[in-house]
C-alpha cells in the first residue's frame, strides 16, 4: 500500500511541475520574474526520499522541462546536482523542517539553478552583446532567488506536511 501511495505522490509531483511552470500567476513575481518551481518542488522530495529517488525525480523534471523549453539550454545537470545534494542532507539524519532552513536551501538552489542557465546562455549566444547578457543575468538570478526563498517556507513546508501525512 505504501508503494502505491509513493507512486501516486510521484505522479502528482510530475504532473504539477510543468503546469506550475507554465501557468504561474503574475502576482507571484518579483521584478517580473517568477519563482523557480523545480527547486521548490524538488527540495521537499529530496529531503524526504534521499539521493537516489531525488536524482530520479530531477531527471524526470529536467527531461519534461527541457521538452517545454525552446532552445539549447538544459536544466537537467543542475537539477540532478541539487537533488543529490539535498538528498544527502536529508539522509544525514538532520531534520530539516524549519522555515529559515528551507528558505536558505531554496535560495541557494535557485541561485545555482539560475547561474547554470545563465552560463549556458552566455556560451551559446555569441551574437548578443556581453554587457546586456550580464545585466540580464544578474537581474533574473537575483529576482528568481528572492521570490523562491520567500515562497519556500510556505510551499516546501506544505509539501513536507502533505507527504508525511499521506505516508503515515
Amino acid at each position: 500500500m505504501l508503494r502505491i501511495k509513493k507512486k501516486i505522490i510521484f505522479l502528482a509531483y510530475f504532473i504539477a511541475l510543468p503546469w506550475l511552470s507554465v501557468a504561474s500567476s503574475s502576482w507571484l513575481t518579483f521584478a517580473e520574474v517568477g519563482p523557480c518551481w523545480p527547486v521548490l518542488w524538488l527540495l521537499p522530495w529530496a529531503i524526504e526520499e534521499g539521493p537516489m529517488a531525488s536524482i530520479y525525480l530531477a531527471l524526470c523534471f529536467g527531461l519534461v522541462l527541457d521538452g517545454f523549453m525552446v532552445g539549447d539550454v538544459t536544466q537537467l545537470p543542475i537539477l540532478i546536482l541539487l537533488g543529490f545534494w539535498w538528498g544527502q542532507l536529508g539522509r544525514r539524519g538532520v531534520l530539516i523542517e524549519g522555515s529559515f532552513n528551507l528558505a536558505l536551501l531554496a535560495f541557494l538552489g535557485s541561485v545555482l539553478f539560475g547561474l547554470s542557465v545563465w552560463i549556458q546562455i552566455l556560451f551559446l549566444n555569441r551574437e548578443l552583446p556581453q554587457h546586456l547578457l550580464n545585466l540580464w543575468g544578474i537581474h533574473i538570478v537575483l529576482a528568481q532567488a528572492i521570490i523562491t526563498g520567500l515562497l519556500a517556507p510556505l510551499v516546501c513546508s506544505f509539501l513536507l506536511l502533505l507527504r508525511r501525512r499521506t505516508l503515515l
